[in-house]
């Protein structure tokens, strides 16, 4: 053998011992150093993590009477990560499954696509990891076909699942209070941590609105988690460890089935009424709330709808019926979201800050038919004349001019057109302190704010508005002269006037705050909170739903409380002389029509009548009212947009609410004495009959 060969094979054989040198070390660091970690992966390919979802706890009113609560349906779900392992996508599982339920593929494919832009429901706004329900209402027969034969449906299941139920005690359906669930997103599933999230995890759902939001936290409980052993079709063969959910907690709150169905009808009573008589009456709101509390103990809003849509799924029709206009947009709540102009219910705030201002409590004022605020005259209600009047009579009369005249005499100690440095604003100030034109920090979520307009707010609304005001300053309203020529002038004429001082806080702006009108917004929700002020000696409470987080063996997680009371700048003569008053108006004031024949040996109700006028639609009707009168105990409150004057429409239904609590000579009410319960109630069983 020569010299160059023997090389080459030295080499051979060098090479060949390192590389078997190599391999015997990676197979010790296999084996012995990573060993238990691939083990663990090894584990892993014949397992499966498993999501369980938690029972979630029941909404209840502060009788026990279930709200919202659980059933069991079996569910069919299908999974898009394993379908799409398939050779065709899972086209044949599809067929497959749509013919045994009854449906067609078509449907089903619509069901367990993604929502997006563009994508018109039904389609799956949630995770694209979890299963996705497409059939809530399966009956055992089906279901066991499709569990039986799991080797022909990969990916789809059939269990059984606690879904929400809305039961409706008493005619009550709180929709826009109790909100409503929806899957999971992935981005929210991203945020958790814990558990592994697969494809064979349950469905999880977080409340989307209302209480179901608020509380979503306490009612979801907490998932259990399950490792389940596989074959290598994916077929359970056993469990390797087993965590069991924690059951969400139930809510009990404040809400009064009987009162919130009482509510629910007297207003949807009166919108009916206001619609017979002409009016188109489009929505409404009314609030019951405990005044020594703040405790919210009806709120009805119309239009409404039934929260039970959501479950199972919503088609694009259903979904576009709750936000359209066309139907109402019976997703928003009128009582916390809607936000209207006050009418003369807003006289509350307006006499106390004239009070505090320097004019007499005790005084006598003369009420003209109209009143000149700067060079424009300022009309009474229908323009009457009602002479000399203290404001015990003003109040009960409804007389617009005197606020006017108090409106516009502090315009001008301020200034007028040329305001001093720090104008004193007493109307806006009180307004702010009654709190309106703030959230009241009740617990819902997407609460109003409503507006009280003010010298700082009429500039930043002039610099958003400037340039469309001087565009029609200059062009005017052509289509608008085509078919109403004097409006057209009037737009423009009143563009001009905003194009260059619409800045200016103005004499008329100061005369239209006095009487809730102009730009004043407030909500229902803001109203009731304001009477409950004004009824309990000053107190500004934060109004609550909820009462306590309770399990369901009855054990007390917390009791939710309300955050300290603010107090009024008000005298509290001044409160007592508002309250004396307003206990005349429905006696022998405004309201005196709509409460003829009322039992006040029953409960002596006081209030306040409130017709806000809106251009280019009619009035707004109102009613705030408390009672009874020597002791207060509730705030009610009514509204219905578009329903005329406050006489007709609003106050009839406060009535019917007062009445339907109290009680009649051919009625029993639905209170006890009076009053609400003082405990906490027994906590019903899963799924208990109201």
């Amino acid at each position: 053998m020569n010299p160059r060969t023997h090389f080459r094979l030295v080499v051979l054989y060098v090479l060949v011992a390192a590389l078997l040198l190599v391999l015997v070390g990676r197979m010790w660091t296999l084996q012995v150093l990573e060993g238990a970690h691939y083990r663990g992966i090894a584990a892993q390919n014949r397992t499966r993590d498993i999501v369980v979802p938690a029972t979630r706890g029941m909404i209840l009113d502060d009788r026990g009477v279930p709200l919202v609560r659980n059933r069991s349906a079996l569910v069919v779900s299908v999974d898009r990560t394993t379908l799409s392992r398939q050779k065709d996508g899972g086209k044949t599982v599809l067929r497959r499954l749509a013919a045994v339920l009854g449906t067609s593929n078509d449907e089903i494919s619509k069901r367990i696509r993604l929502c997006g832009p563009g994508i018109k429901r039904p389609c799956w706004p949630g995770s694209p990891y979890q299963p996705i329900p497409v059939e809530d209402h399966v009956d055992a027969k089906r279901a066991l076909q499709i569990m039986e034969r799991q080797e022909d449906f990969p990916g789809v299941t059939a269990q059984v699942q606690a879904v929400r139920d809305y039961p409706q005690p008493d005619a009550a359906r709180p929709a826009q209070v109790l909100g409503y669930l929806q899957p999971v997103t992935q981005e929210e599933l991203d945020k958790r941590t814990g558990l592994k999230v697969t494809g064979y995890s349950g469905v999880d759902l977080v409340g989307r609105d209302g209480l179901e939001a608020q509380y979503d936290a306490a009612l979801r409980g907490e998932p259990g988690f399950r490792k389940v052993l596989v074959d290598s079709q994916g077929r359970v063969t056993g469990t390797a460890e087993d965590q069991q959910p924690i059951s969400g907690s139930n809510l009990v709150t404040s809400i009064d089935a009987g009162v919130q169905g009482a509510a629910e009808t007297a207003l949807k009573h009166a919108i009916d009424g206001a619609r017979k008589a002409g009016r188109p009456a489009d929505a409404g709101g009314a609030v019951v709330m405990d005044v020594q509390t703040g405790r919210l103990v009806a709120m009805a809003s119309y239009p409404t709808y039934d929260p039970g849509i959501w479950t199972g799924g919503i088609s694009q029709d259903e979904y576009d019926a709750l936000l359209g206009k066309k139907q109402g947009e019976p997703l928003i709540s009128r009582v916390t979201q809607g936000q209207f102009a006050p009418g003369s219910t807003f006289k509350i705030s307006s006499v106390s800050a004239a009070v505090k201002d320097g004019n007499s409590l005790h005084g006598t004022y003369d009420c003209p038919g109209s009143y000149n605020v700067g060079n424009r005259a300022f009309r009474n209600f229908e323009g009457e004349a009602l002479g000399p009047m203290n404001l015990h009579t003003a109040l009960v009369k409804s007389c617009d001019t005197i606020f006017y005249r108090f409106a516009y005499q502090e315009w001008q100690r301020d200034g007028g057109m040329k305001p001093k440095k720090n104008p004193s604003d007493p109307m806006v100030k009180m307004a702010r302190n009654y709190g309106f034109g703030a959230k009241t920090g009740v617990d819902l979520p997407s609460e109003s704010d409503g507006r009280i307009p003010d010298r700082t707010w009429k500039k930043d609304f002039w610099e958003v508005t400037r340039a469309g005001n001087c565009k029609g300053a200059k062009e005017g309203y052509p289509e608008v002269a085509k078919t109403d020529p004097a409006r057209a002038a009037y737009l423009k004429a009143v563009a001009t006037e905003n194009c260059t001082e619409g800045f200016v806080w103005r004499p008329g702006d100061a005369a239209n705050f006095s009487v809730g009108q102009g730009d004043v917004l407030v909500t229902p929700l803001q109203l009731a909170r304001a009477y409950a002020a004004m009824a309990n000696g000053g107190r500004l409470l934060t109004p609550r739903l909820g009462v306590a987080i309770v399990r369901a063996d009855g054990t007390v997680v917390r009791r939710i409380e309300a955050p300290p009371p603010k107090k009024l700048p008000v005298d509290t003569k001044v409160l007592t002389y508002i309250r004396t008053a307003l206990a005349d108006v429905p006696k022998s004031g405004t309201a005196s029509g709509a409460f003829s024949g009322f039992d006040f040996k029953r409960v002596d109700v006081g209030g306040k009548t409130g017709t806000a006028e809106v251009y280019g639609k009619q009035d707004t009707s109102w009613f705030a009212s408390f009672g009874p009168v020597k002791k207060p105990r509730f705030a009610v409150v009514a509204m219905v947009s578009q329903g005329g004057q406050g006489a007709q429409t609003s106050a009839p239904a406060v009535r019917e609410i007062w009445e339907a609590m109290y009680g009649t000579k051919d009625k029993k009410p639905i209170l006890k004495d009076g009053k609400l319960p003082s405990d906490l109630p027994k906590m019903p069983g899963e799924g208990a009959a109201p």
